[in-house]
């Protein structure tokens, strides 16, 4: 924190007064010209959206982020922080911000008319310049800009049309800050109305005072495209002031989502020294919300946030600490099996269209998660054949021969040494890991066996049944497959 001073001190130090966008652009220029990255955790945006927002910031522009949930534009906005002065001075006492050498409020007009250099000054620090609002139906328009102030009025016994009666909303108080409108198409076309002066003269109109209030402001707006018919519209007047719109998208590899993920799922080093993840079961995660945002059981247009693998990694490892708790172990895997504890995280973050909703969401996770299952299986180990042909071998005979006189139970509890040893009883699957993927190492070897055998099952060539607690699976057809 930085002590008070005067406004005299202020002067002598060399201090230069600014607006917000030459604060910004010059501490952008500056990072820009180091080498420093500016816009840090926003992965996959480094050759499209984060270009165009420097661009952006070079114009002096307003920004309108505009796409589906879950595209980190919240994210976005908040990270211009870092590109604001660490402190910044104001007349002491000022409720919107006032700089010393253009102050705007009658408060610091008149404190510097009667103390000229002896002015008070304290500093501003920039994670206090930053203001959000969720345009939800309710807010009115006393939110945003001000209103009258009767308790105010009564106290300084002051008439209504003295100026000092006012009470500034959100938006003269975030006066020389960024200040971000989230879900903008939500505001009320008559509130959208009162923003155009304030976006392009910095006129505020509050009960009838007519200010002149150059308010200095970086306006960042947020909006999902599907806003515009489900709930309302960016009215055009408005639209029309905001210099740049910049559309946001999804992670476009595994790659990039895995590091999404991996940055923004809260799991505690204690878990993390405990709990393994193999390589092919982030993967898998990450192939379940690209199934989910091509499947024609979910509705595109609504999007598939990455909420949902950030959401279903931390259930993933909750189920496996579930697994050391209640079998007192010291360390587990990450299993194919565990990955039935996503379902809540996947039913909970994706809109359905009608087919979706006659199949229900449950139905719908399950078939998502297979999806997963069968794109990273056939990445690889060969294709499934469909049919057989009698006397032809195919990797999978003996595998699916085993099944003919012996069955599989995996259970969700069993330890480690328990689950392997089971799975490594089946020859034939050891075998085909063998020659198809050996250099993979043991973890991601371990979870292979399972994704072939739920590979089978889904290519109809095993069955496969599942209790509370257990997986079983058998030959194709045989019927039950819980021995009791």
């Amino acid at each position: 924190m930085k002590n008070d001073t005067t406004f005299k001190e202020l002067k002598k130090s060399g201090y230069t007064d600014k607006t917000i966008n030459q604060e910004i652009q010059a501490n952008l220029i500056a990072k820009i010209k180091a080498k420093e990255p500016v816009f840090e955790g926003l992965w996959g945006y480094e050759d499209t959206v984060i270009p165009q927002l420097k661009k952006a910031i070079l114009a002096g522009h307003h920004i309108n982020l505009l796409g589906l949930r879950g595209q980190a534009k919240t994210r976005i906005a908040r990270s211009m922080v870092n590109l604001l002065d660490e402190y910044m001075p104001i007349v002491k006492g000022s409720e919107i911000n006032d700089s010393p050498f253009q102050p705007i409020s009658k408060f610091a007009r008149d404190l510097i008319a009667e103390l000229g250099d002896e002015t008070p000054i304290s500093w501003v620090h920039r994670s206090e310049r930053f203001f959000e609002k969720l345009a939800t139906p309710d807010v009115n328009v006393a939110d945003l800009i001000g209103d009258i102030d009767p308790i105010k009025a009564a106290t300084l016994k002051l008439p209504y049309s003295d100026e000092r009666v006012l009470h500034y909303g959100m938006i003269p108080r975030a006066n020389r800050s960024i200040f971000v409108l989230n879900e903008l198409p939500d505001l009320q076309a008559r509130i959208q109305v009162s923003l155009f002066n304030i976006l392009q003269e910095g006129d505020v109109q509050i009960r009838g005072f007519q200010l002149r209030m150059p308010l200095d402001i970086q306006f960042i707006f947020t909006a999902n495209p599907e806003d515009y018919t489900n709930r309302g519209s960016i009215v055009t007047p408005l639209k029309d002031r905001i210099g740049s719109q910049i559309f946001t998208h999804y992670p476009k590899t595994i790659a990039l989502a895995r590091q999404i993920t991996e940055q923004e799922a809260l799991i505690s080093e204690d878990d993390k020294s405990k709990i393994q993840v193999p390589d092919l079961a982030r993967n898998l995660l990450e192939e379940v919300a690209f199934a989910a945002r091509e499947s024609e059981y979910v509705d595109a247009k609504s999007g598939v946030s990455a909420r949902l693998t950030i959401s279903a990694m931390e259930n993933l490892i909750a189920a496996a600490k579930l697994r050391l708790l209640e079998s007192d172990s010291d360390k587990t895997q990450v299993r194919l099996l565990d990955f039935m504890s996503i379902i809540p995280s996947i039913t909970g973050k994706i809109e359905l269209v009608y087919e979706g909703e006659q199949e229900g969401a449950d139905f719908v996770a399950k078939i998502l998660i297979d999806h997963a299952v069968m794109t990273q299986f056939e990445s690889l180990f060969p294709r499934v054949p469909k049919l057989e042909k009698e006397g032809l071998k195919t990797p999978y005979t003996d595998i699916i021969q085993w099944f003919n006189n012996n069955h599989l139970e995996l259970n969700y509890s069993d330890t480690d040494k328990e689950f392997y040893n089971k799975l490594d009883s089946v020859k034939p699957l050891t075998t085909l890991i063998e020659e198809n993927v050996p250099e993979l190492d043991d973890n991601d070897k371990n979870f292979c066996k399972e994704l072939v055998l739920w590979a089978l099952t889904i290519s109809k060539k095993l069955d496969k049944s599942e209790n509370a607690s257990a997986f079983s699976f058998e030959s194709a057809g045989i019927g039950q497959f819980f021995r009791k």
